[in-house]
């Protein structure tokens, strides 16, 4: 779904931070959503933690770093990563140019996915939240 510029995929979860949250399989893949890398614009740098350290939901991972700003990460679950994006290293660009597909970023396996769900917008609410977003700037 569209809203203006910016792709809003069907299916994910999303923070108010512009985190989005892929689950399956008892874990949960995260990256920044389109809304997010377009307003960041190039970005250059990305800092993710190392497999196995433990993240809380809404609360600081890691930073990415664009031409124009630095900007902290949110967990949108709480849980333990065992998987990152090492790709990004070399090539944070990929969170520009796929930021739902090669520029995800972590993995989660969640303590509490239900409970941390409810805490985060569907792709309707999240749609929602964008537009209100717009009309303020």
């Amino acid at each position: 779904m569209k809203v203006g510029d910016y792709e809003i995929q069907e299916g994910l979860y999303y923070t108010k931070e512009h985190e989005w949250a892929k689950v399956e399989n008892n874990k949960v893949t995260v990256g920044i959503d389109d809304y997010a890398q377009k307003l960041l614009k190039d970005i250059v740098y990305v800092e993710l933690p190392e497999k196995g350290v433990a993240v809380e939901q809404m609360k600081a991972f890691g930073i990415v770093e664009s031409v124009k700003a630095v900007s902290d990460l949110y967990a949108p679950v709480s849980g333990a990563i065992t998987d990152f994006n090492t790709r990004l290293d070399d090539e944070p660009e990929l969170v520009n140019t796929g930021p739902y597909g090669e520029g995800w970023m972590i993995v989660i396996v969640p303590s509490n996915l239900e409970a941390d769900l409810a805490n985060l917008m569907n792709a309707e609410s999240y749609a929602e939240y964008i537009k209100k977003l717009m009309e303020e700037h």
